[in-house]
């Protein structure tokens, strides 16, 4: 999807690590310049590190970013939205500004509750390694977003990866699939480098394989466009290595772990957005 976001300022309520990462990613593929992007954030060191590492204009309050820009993106953390969307309600222009937010669990409809009537809201819930331009990130329109509204939006994190158009009954699964899933490739990256120290390999070594491998397999599934059990069918030889370990994470029930893990984060998107702590 090509992005065209000339003569827009996007402004990132929130500059923690997901708002660094989309604006490492927009800035990286040139579809933003520094000088189209505001951020505000209550840590003054996270306002002085966007301002040294990405160039951008900071402030320190929500206000001046509704201020300065058109394309809002709500960075905050699920329990913090009402309390910024009421902040910024008084100042929120229906006609010229549209809003994302990648508050997981938090429906478009809890959004526009807090703004002013007619607010044109998309939700989003991509993941961090929109840092490096291989992001998968799903979104959905409020009640009142148009159809140009969430275009540009998809454009804006599809300049950064992959960017689908879900139902929003889906996007708590989403935070839970994919949202939440670099973490548990890292996860498991953890536990391979544990593994080759304890073969005898320096770590820096250990990591560089397990990185690469993980890197590569990756790869695989997505051009050969081959299932992943088919692909691993492939590898594993009968009563060799890959079998062998195979078993024993079937044995240790690591498949059914990965399965209930992704479904209790989907469940906990579901319960922020319902108000949890």
């Amino acid at each position: 999807m090509a992005a065209d976001l000339t003569g827009h300022t996007l402004g990132l309520l929130g500059a923690g690590n997901m708002a660094e990462a989309l604006a490492r990613g927009a800035l990286k593929a040139r579809v933003l310049t520094p000088q189209s992007i505001i951020a505000s954030d209550v840590a003054p060191a996270r306002l002085e590190f966007f301002a040294r590492e990405l160039g951008v204009c900071t402030v320190p309050e929500n206000r001046a970013v509704v201020q300065a820009a058109d394309l809002l993106l709500l960075c905050t953390k699920p329990q913090q939205t009402d309390d910024v969307l009421k902040d910024i309600a008084p100042i929120f222009d229906v006609k010229r500004h549209v809003l994302a937010s990648i508050a997981a669990g938090v429906p478009t409809a809890r959004l526009e509750k807090h703004l002013p009537q007619g607010a044109r809201v998309v939700r989003v819930m991509p993941n961090t390694p929109l840092l490096v331009g291989l992001g998968a990130s799903c979104l959905c329109r409020g009640a009142h977003a148009t159809g140009a509204d969430e275009e540009m939006i998809a454009a804006l994190f599809a300049s950064s990866g992959t960017t689908l158009k879900v139902e929003e009954r889906m996007l708590d699964a989403v935070t839970g699939l994919s949202g939440s899933g670099p973490a548990y490739l890292f996860y498991l990256v953890e536990a391979m480098v544990d593994a080759g120290v304890a073969e005898g390999f320096p770590r820096e070594v250990a990591l560089r394989l397990a990185a690469q491998t993980c890197l590569g397999a990756s790869k695989m599934l997505m051009e050969t466009g081959e299932q992943p059990e088919e692909l691993r069918r492939r590898v594993t030889s009968p009563n060799g290595t890959t079998q062998a370990a195979v078993e024993k994470m079937d044995a240790a029930g690591v498949k059914a772990s990965i399965t209930q893990a992704v479904r209790r984060a989907a469940e906990r998107s579901r319960e922020l957005g319902q108000g949890a702590k």
